[in-house]
């Protein structure tokens, strides 16, 4: 299997101007009305898994976050391309549960009401399938950032899945649950590493710490993509010519595409996150691998095929 480049950038690397642009985005993110969620399930198979695609909802990202070094008519363009209005654009956020022998499995579990309003749909669509919240057996957490791990517990404080066991990597639990982090980090990433601590916390009993290579169940494997943040993971699934959930090593189905080595606002290691982006394209497009994607165009599945110096997304 191939490997991950490994995340030697340190955020002492990472210029302080990105994480305060970072943080204002962050204050002042606008809502796109026009934009509903998926409220239908897409469903297909992957070599012995059954995936069910749910959707939590959408964000709405401002175009300096989702492509900074677009021109401006660059911009324009993507922001129409994508659904967007004149400075921001939604993007969604796609929910993969998985049955597998005995066992299913959640990768990530929306926002829950700890992030944007448009977000947080992932508990009233997963009624849908039938299934008991009790039966989920694993919950993968790609990495910790609020719109993927923001609905771990119910607003009665108790788990979502109560009886699951819950994964993450190693990096990601050691970077987020650092008790020096205020005083080592930027206050710009303070709320998130709160946020990030709640919910890590509230599974510290049940959690599994994972690196790459890893197996979480015969199939299923855990590849390293560091860089949106410094323990961000992605999944390979066995079957046919395979398949990687890719989480945000890949935010975007046309600007992480057709401009891999851009800079996403984001991504907490630029470089890293550029190195793995291009390295998972590369490998995508040549073997022809499945993608599922969480923030793109629901239900997110698709291929990478080579277009001129970058990619484009080919809908499967």
């Amino acid at each position: 299997m191939t490997r991950a480049v490994v995340a030697t950038e340190t955020l002492a690397d990472t210029s302080r101007r990105q994480f305060l642009a970072l943080g204002a985005a962050f204050a002042t993110l606008p809502f796109w009305p026009k934009t509903t969620f998926a409220t239908e399930t897409h469903r297909i198979a992957q070599g012995n898994f059954d995936i069910t695609v749910l959707s939590d909802g959408y964000l709405t990202l401002p175009a300096d976050i989702i492509m900074p070094e677009a021109t401006p008519a660059e911009r324009a363009d993507i922001l129409k391309r994508l659904g967007g209005n004149a400075d921001s654009a939604p993007m969604p956020a796609n929910i993969p549960v998985i049955r597998t022998g005995k066992d299913i499995i959640v990768v990530d579990v929306g926002s829950g009401t700890n992030f944007q309003a448009t977000a947080g749909m992932f508990d009233k669509n997963f009624d849908i399938t039938g299934i008991d919240p009790n039966e989920v057996t694993k919950v993968i957490f790609t990495h910790a950032h609020p719109d993927h791990t923001g609905g771990t517990l119910m607003e009665t404080g108790s788990l979502r899945f109560p009886n699951a066991e819950y994964f993450v990597s190693e990096k990601e639990w050691a970077f987020w649950t650092d008790p020096d982090f205020e005083t080592k980090m930027p206050k710009v990433l303070h709320s998130f590493a709160r946020g990030a601590q709640r919910d890590l916390f509230a599974v510290k009993d049940r959690v599994r710490l994972v690196k790459d290579g890893d197996d979480i169940v015969t199939g299923m494997r855990v590849l390293d993509t560091a860089g949106h943040t410094p323990g961000h993971i992605s999944l390979e699934l066995a079957g046919g010519d395979g398949m990687i959930i890719s989480a945000d090593a890949a935010t975007n189905r046309i600007v992480s595409f057709e401009h891999p080595g851009w800079k996403f606002g984001f991504d907490t290691l630029q470089d890293v996150a550029i190195r793995n982006r291009q390295k998972l394209m590369d490998r995508a497009a040549t073997d022809r691998i499945k993608l599922l994607g969480y923030h793109w165009t629901y239900p997110g599945i698709g291929y990478a095929e080579r277009k001129g110096t970058g990619y484009r997304f080919v809908v499967a």
